[in-house]
C-alpha cells in the first residue's frame, strides 16, 4: 500500500497541477486559499488514519483511502499553482509605466547574451523612477537590451554588477501563431515581469555602481560562470564549436548558433549538447567514486559516517553543485532530485522502484515550478528516462561472470538497445510536440552519446582548471560536427507531420510505448497502427472553389499564407530580427510544419524592406519553392535565390495584368505596372499587391506597403472593382497609406493590420485606425489577436482560442479576441 499511495500522491500533484495551468483567467486569491486549505487537513487526516483504515487487506477501503488521497492531493497542487500564479501575474509591469522614461538600479543576473545588436541581459531591480524622480515600483526581474554603440561596440556588462540604467519598458509580448512557441509563457515562467531597452539619448548615463559581492553566491557563480563562457569564446577558434563547448561547460544554450540548434535537431542529438541528465550522473558517480576512496583513506571518517553512504551523499552534492553551474533546467533538477531520493529512500530501506523514484522527481520539480509541466525538456526528460527504465527486461550487470569480453559485449548490446528505446520511444512525442522527428537520430546517437559524454564533456570540464583542455575538447568536436552534417545530408533524414488532434497524439504516444515496453512481439506489433493518426493525420483543406487565409503575427513586419484546396501562397515572410534570426525560422516553418504544409506554389515578395523580406532566404533553403514573383529590383539576391535542391528558384517579376486560376479561385496583380521599376524609386512604390477570389466571390486583398500615390494610381484604373471583403491594411496602417478614396473603393468588412507590439514607427497611426471606424471598418490588430485565420465559414484569433492567464491581455476597452474598432 505505500508505494501505491506515495504513486498515487505523486500523480495527483501532477494532476492538479496540470489542471489549474489551463486556466483562461485567474481565480481571486481567496478561493486558491480556501481550496487548499480545505484540501490540506483532509490529506493530513487521510495520511494519519491510512495505516489502520486503507490496508490493502480491504480493498473497498483501501480504494477509497487512495481516491481521498488522490483528491487532496490534487486540490492542494491546484490552490498552490493558483496562488502563485496570482503572485507572478501581480508582478508584471502596470500598464500606465509602458514606454516611459524611467531610470534604474539594480543588478545584472544571470549570463548576458552578446549578438550583432548588442547586449541583451537579465535585470534585478531594487530602486526605480521617472526623470521626475518620482520613486515607482517595478516587477523584481525584468530583460533588457542594451544596443551597440555608434562604433558599433557593445557595452561592458558582467553578470553580478550593479549598474544605473535609464530605461524604456513595456509588458511582457510575444508572437502568438497556432503551434508556435509560446513566450509569455517562457517569460513568465522566468519571473521576468517586463522586457525593454536600455536608453542611449537620456538625460542620464548609464553608471556602473559596485562589482558582485563576495558575500553573495549566487552572484560570484553568474560572474564565474560568465568568465568562463567567454574565456572558451575567446579560446576556441570556430565559433560553432566554441558555442558547443559553452553549452557543454556552463549550460549557455544561447551560445550554439541557430545553423548549429538546425543540424542538431536533425541529426536528434540537440539533447547532448548542453549539460543534459546523462553528464550530470556521470559526473556525480566519478565524484562520488573519488570521495568514497578519499573517505575510505581516514580511518575516523570511516567510523564516524559509512564510506558508501559518505560516496552517495558526495556524488548528489556534486551534482548539484554541476547543475548550479549548469543553469538549472528542468534535466538537470530531475537528475538531481532523482539521485537525492534514490539516495534517500535506499537509506530508508525496502525496494523502491525506479519509475516511483522517477515519479516523484518530476512532482518535486512541478511542487517548485509548475509551469515547468508545459515545457517540452520536461516531458522529454521524464519520458526517456520512464520509458528506459521500464523497458529493461534484465538486469545490467547480467554478464558479470562471463569475462572482459562478454562484459564488454554486454553493455554494447545494453547501449544499442537503450538507444534504440530512445529512439523509438521519444519518436511520438519529438513528433507531437515539434511535428517533425529525425529519422537518422539513433545512428547519429549512437556515435554522439559515448564520444561526446565521455570524451567531449570531460575535456570541457576539465578546461575549467587548464584552458589547453578547450582546445582538445574542440578537436574532439569538430570530426563528431563533420559526421552530423554528412548524416543531416542523407535523403529522409527528418520525417515531418501535420499537428495532430488530441486523440492522435494520446493514441499515437500509447503506440509507442508497446512498442518499446518488454512485451511479446504481438502486444509490441499492435502499438504500430496506433501510431498511424499520429504519423499521418488527416489535415483540413478548403473545399473546391474556396481559400483560407492566415495573417501570421510575425511582430512589425508582413507574412500572409493563402490556401486553396491543392496549392499554397506565401505573401511576404516577415522581418528579420537579428542575426541568424527571422521570421522565416522562428514562425512561418513551425507555422508551415503543423499545418502540414510540404511546399509553397508561390513565394510572392511584395517589395525589399527587410519586414517583408526578412525570412525569405530560410523559408527558400527549407521548404520547396515552385516560383518566386516579386516587387524586387534587378540585381536582388533573391532573385538568384537557390532552393532546397540547390537550383535557383525560378523567378517572375510582379506586373499588374497577370492573373492564375487555383481549384476554383483567381489570383490577380494588381500593381506595379509592367515596366514601373527606375533607378531610386521607392521601395513601398514597388509593392506587389495581389487580390484574391473565390467561387462564391469572397475576397482578400494583399496590398504590402503601398502609399497614397499607389493607392490613388489603383483606385483610378480598377475603381470599384478594387472592393474585397478583407484587407490587408497598406504599410501597416501608416499615414502614408489608407487614404479614404481607396478605403471607399475597396470597401472591406475586415481589415487586418500586422504590426509589432508597441512599434517604435507608431503604427497602426491612431488618425488612421479613426478613419477605418469612421467608414465603419473593423480592425484586427496581430499584436492584439495574434495570428488572424480566415475561412468561409468564419475567423478566430489565437490569442482568443488558447487563451491562458499568463498571457498579454488587450486593455479592457477593446473588444474580446483582439479585435479593435478605432474610435474617431
Amino acid at each position: 500500500m505505500q508505494g501505491e499511495a506515495i504513486a498515487v500522491l505523486a500523480l495527483a500533484w501532477l494532476a492538479g497541477s496540470a489542471l489549474q495551468l489551463q486556466q483562461a483567467n485567474l481565480w481571486p486569491a481567496g478561493l486558491y486559499l480556501a481550496i487548499g486549505l480545505a484540501g490540506l487537513p483532509l490529506l493530513v487526516i487521510v495520511l494519519w488514519a491510512s495505516r489502520r483504515w486503507c490496508s490493502s487487506a480491504h480493498r473497498v477501503r483501501g480504494a477509497a483511502c487512495l481516491a481521498l488521497m488522490a483528491v487532496a492531493t490534487g486540490a492542494v497542487a491546484f490552490a498552490q499553482a493558483g496562488w502563485r500564479g496570482g503572485e507572478r501575474v501581480a508582478q508584471i509591469l502596470p500598464a500606465d509605466l509602458e514606454g516611459r522614461d524611467l531610470i534604474v538600479t539594480g543588478r545584472v543576473v544571470g549570463l548576458p547574451q552578446i549578438d550583432a545588436e548588442g547586449v541583451h541581459f537579465l535585470f534585478e531591480p531594487d530602486a526605480a523612477g521617472d526623470t521626475g524622480a518620482a520613486r515607482v515600483e517595478l516587477p523584481p526581474r525584468i530583460r533588457l537590451a542594451w544596443p551597440r554603440d555608434g562604433s558599433g561596440l557593445a557595452p561592458r556588462v558582467q553578470a553580478g554588477e550593479r549598474w544605473e540604467l535609464p530605461v524604456r519598458l513595456k509588458q511582457p509580448h510575444g508572437a502568438a501563431n497556432p503551434n508556435g512557441f509560446d513566450a509569455e509563457l517562457y517569460l513568465f515562467e522566468q519571473g521576468i515581469g517586463a522586457t525593454g531597452s536600455v536608453r542611449a539619448a537620456a538625460p542620464t548615463d548609464p553608471q556602473r555602481m559596485d562589482r558582485p559581492r563576495w558575500w553573495r553566491p549566487e552572484e560570484q557563480l553568474d560572474a564565474a560562470r560568465q568568465r568562463w563562457r567567454d574565456a572558451v569564446l575567446l579560446k576556441v577558434d570556430r565559433p560553432d564549436v566554441a558555442g558547443v563547448l559553452a553549452a557543454l561547460t556552463v549550460g549557455d544554450q544561447s551560445a550554439i548558433d541557430t545553423p548549429g540548434w538546425a543540424l542538431f535537431r536533425q541529426t536528434g542529438v540537440a539533447h547532448l549538447m548542453s549539460i543534459s541528465g546523462l553528464h550530470i550522473t556521470l559526473f556525480a558517480w566519478l565524484a562520488g567514486g573519488l570521495i568514497g576512496w578519499a573517505w575510505r583513506q581516514s580511518g575516523r571518517l570511516v567510523l564516524w559516517w559509512p564510506a558508501p553512504l559518505a560516496a552517495r551523499c558526495g556524488g548528489v552534492l556534486a551534482a548539484w553543485a554541476y547543475a548550479g553551474v549548469a543553469g538549472w533546467g528542468v534535466p538537470a533538477q530531475r537528475t538531481v532530485w532523482m539521485l537525492a531520493l534514490t539516495v534517500g529512500l535506499r537509506q530508508l530501506g525496502g525496494g523502491w522502484p525506479p519509475l516511483l523514484v522517477c515519479l516523484l522527481a518530476g512532482a518535486v520539480v512541478i511542487a517548485l515550478d509548475p509551469w515547468a509541466l508545459l515545457q517540452p525538456g520536461f516531458w522529454l526528460s521524464f519520458f526517456a528516462v520512464a520509458m528506459l527504465m521500464a523497458s529493461q527486461a534484465a538486469p545490467l550487470g547480467e554478464a558479470e561472470d562471463s569475462g572482459w569480453r562478454g562484459r564488454a559485449w554486454a553493455m554494447a548490446k545494453g547501449a544499442w538497445r537503450q538507444q534504440m528505446v530512445a529512439t523509438l520511444g521519444l519518436a511520438p512525442l519529438t513528433l507531437l510536440l515539434f511535428q517533425q522527428v529525425s529519422l537518422i537520430g539513433w545512428v547519429a546517437n549512437l556515435v554522439a552519446v559515448p564520444w561526446v559524454t565521455l570524451v567531449v564533456t570531460p575535456l570541457a570540464l576539465a578546461g575549467l582548471v587548464w584552458s589547453g583542455f578547450w582546445v582538445a575538447a574542440g578537436g574532439a568536436l569538430q570530426p563528431l560536427l563533420a559526421t552530423l552534417e554528412w548524416l543531416s545530408g542523407w535523403p529522409w533524414a527528418v520525417w515531418s507531420a501535420p499537428a495532430a488532434s488530441a486523440w492522435a497524439a494520446a493514441l499515437g504516444l500509447w503506440g509507442g510505448a508497446l512498442i518499446v515496453l518488454p512485451l511479446p512481439w504481438r502486444a509490441r506489433l499492435a502499438g504500430l497502427p496506433l501510431l498511424l493518426p499520429l504519423i499521418w493525420p488527416a489535415v483540413q483543406r478548403p473545399a473546391e472553389g474556396a481559400f483560407e487565409l492566415v495573417a501570421a503575427d510575425v511582430g512589425q513586419g508582413s507574412a500572409i499564407l493563402v490556401r486553396t484546396r491543392q496549392h499554397l501562397l506565401l505573401h511576404d515572410t516577415g522581418p528579420a530580427y537579428g542575426q541568424d534570426n527571422d521570421a522565416g525560422q522562428r514562425v512561418l516553418l513551425p507555422l508551415l510544419r503543423a499545418r502540414g504544409e510540404s511546399r509553397i506554389d508561390r513565394l510572392v515578395i511584395s517589395h525589399r524592406d527587410t519586414d517583408h523580406v526578412g525570412g525569405a532566404q530560410a523559408i527558400v533553403s527549407a521548404v520547396p519553392v515552385v516560383e518566386l514573383r516579386t516587387g524586387l529590383e534587378p540585381g536582388h539576391p533573391l532573385r538568384q535565390a537557390r532552393g532546397v535542391g540547390g537550383e535557383v528558384v525560378p523567378h517572375v517579376d510582379c506586373e499588374a495584368g497577370q492573373s492564375w486560376h487555383w481549384d476554383g479561385v483567381t489570383f490577380e496583380v494588381l500593381h506595379p505596372p509592367a515596366g514601373w521599376w527606375r533607378p531610386g524609386i521607392k521601395p513601398n512604390a514597388m509593392s506587389c499587391v495581389v487580390r484574391v477570389q473565390d467561387a462564391a466571390g469572397r475576397s482578400a486583398l494583399l496590398t504590402g506597403d503601398i502609399e497614397a500615390d499607389q493607392e490613388r494610381a489603383l483606385v483610378e484604373r480598377y475603381g470599384s472593382a478594387l472592393h474585397s471583403d478583407i484587407l490587408l491594411v497598406p504599410h501597416h496602417g501608416s499615414q502614408t497609406s489608407s487614404t479614404a478614396a481607396f478605403l471607399a473603393a475597396v470597401r472591406p468588412a475586415q481589415a487586418v493590420v500586422q504590426v509589432g507590439y508597441r512599434s517604435r514607427f507608431g503604427h497602426p497611426h491612431p488618425a488612421i485606425l479613426a478613419r477605418y471606424a469612421g467608414e465603419g471598418i473593423s480592425v484586427v490588430r496581430t499584436d492584439h489577436c495574434g495570428a488572424w485565420q480566415w475561412q468561409p465559414d468564419g475567423a478566430s484569433c489565437t490569442r482568443a482560442v488558447r487563451q491562458r492567464y499568463w498571457h498579454w491581455r488587450a486593455p479592457a476597452s477593446l473588444p474580446a479576441g483582439g479585435a479593435v474598432v478605432a474610435s474617431p
